[in-house]
């Protein structure tokens, strides 16, 4: 059996590796890796919807993720208050030190929010770099994956790697069901898929229509590495 890893996927918001790789981090925890999702957003106070219920969103988050085996953590940036810098790329690289991940994601680069840009620009240089913005030993994990964060979003998004993440649908669209109906002061209902739902489900039809699977979540590699193939 192969050695459990340790995965460390990274957002700026909530709810960005919720949506953007929920069946890829599903599958990491049934084949018994250690999951961390980091949100580098961590205030909400000037976000509207949630406003009076920041506490909460922060709780339902981490209580949704620890219910799947996962370990939620959040820093103290607000949005549209964070950018690349010295402290922030060090405070994203402490704990690449501390978690120690084998495989990493991050959000995809050119995007229309300024904040999945900004996340994304630390992030590379915290992953890619962590023992040069340490000044110390931390080695780097040997696989960092871009993921995309939908059609509104993201920006000339090629993916070269496909996750056939069939198996984990029904769990994926809990989790972010769950979610949106706390952002949304609504009830839970399976039957009805609210806008992210809808949205997320047919990137993954397409994102499976591609690689020949029911559904499918699409990443890019940053790093290259050989692939048995015969």
């Amino acid at each position: 059996m192969p050695l459990p890893q340790t995965i460390l996927a990274i957002g700026a918001h909530y709810d960005d590796c919720v949506f953007g790789i929920p069946g890829i981090l599903l599958q990491a925890v049934r084949k018994h890796h250690r999951v961390v999702i980091l949100s580098l957003i961590g205030d909400y106070t000037n976000w509207p919807p949630v406003q009076g219920r920041e506490p909460q969103l922060l709780e339902v988050t981490k209580q949704l993720a620890q219910e799947r085996g996962m370990e939620m953590r959040f820093l103290k940036h607000a949005s549209m208050h964070f950018r690349l810098g010295e402290d922030t790329q060090r405070e994203v690289a402490e704990i690449v030190e501390e978690v120690k991940p084998t495989t990493s994601f991050m959000l995809w680069p050119h995007d229309r929010h300024p904040d999945h840009e900004s996340a994304a620009s630390i992030c590379k240089a915290a992953l890619m770099q962590p023992r040069t913005i340490l000044g110390r030993d931390c080695p780097a994990p040997r696989r960092v994956f871009c993921y995309d964060n939908g059609p509104r979003h993201t920006i000339g998004f090629e993916p070269n790697t496909f996750v056939d993440v069939t198996a984990e649908w029904p769990a994926s669209m809990e989790w972010l069901g769950r979610l949106m109906a706390f952002v949304n002061k609504k009830e839970y209902d399976a039957a009805t898929l609210d806008s992210s739902r809808q949205a997320k489900e047919s990137l993954a039809r397409y994102r499976g229509a591609t690689c020949g699977v029911k559904y499918a979540e699409a990443i890019w590699s940053m790093t290259a590495a050989p692939v048995e193939i015969l």
